[in-house]
């Protein structure tokens, strides 16, 4: 987009880019809760999979949760929400199987990730494990839900636009 498409986008008079992205929040988290409000507002497509109907108790008014992954294709970005779910290797294989854009899962990078082990006892090959990354976002010091969420999708929009992140603007 040139800047003065960008600029017309901005002020309200021109319609965003037509390629619009699909975000699929995996488990219902409170983080889920305000990846699928803000990515909302960025203009994504929004999901919520939770293959656990009885853990679908943080839904925000207007999303709905689904039990069965979504399809994904090289449009989707996936985040999945905890990385402490004892599903999380299955659902991230068959996501990988999907073949989306990105996925990433939560974490702190100071532990190892769980998703490693998880995904290598499910026989999945080191080139797929290495497309999850983990940590996700940009390193803002985030504690809270919604600041983790922030964080990541400001990480998604620059990795989208081919932008580092952070405060370096060099084109």
């Amino acid at each position: 987009m040139s800047e003065p498409e960008a600029c017309a986008v901005a002020h309200g008079e021109a319609g965003a880019d037509p390629s619009v992205r699909t975000l699929v929040a995996v488990f219902a988290s409170p983080v889920a809760r305000s990846l699928l409000k803000f990515a909302k507002d960025l203009g994504y497509h929004v999901a919520l999979f939770e293959p656990d109907p009885a853990r679908v108790t943080d839904v925000p008014e207007g999303f709905d949760a689904d039990t069965v992954l979504p399809r994904l294709d090289a449009s989707a970005d996936v985040v999945v929400t905890d990385h402490h779910r004892p599903e999380l290797g299955a659902v991230l294989k068959a996501a990988l199987e999907g073949n989306p854009r990105w996925i990433g899962v939560l974490g702190n990078p100071r532990h190892p990730g769980p998703h490693v082990a998880a995904l290598q006892g499910l026989g999945v090959p080191e080139s797929d494990i290495a497309r999850v990354h983990r940590p996700v976002g940009l390193n803002i010091g985030s504690r809270t839900p919604p600041e983790i969420a922030l964080a990541t999708l400001a990480g998604l929009v620059a990795d989208r636009n081919n932008r580092p992140g952070g405060f370096d603007f060099t084109p």
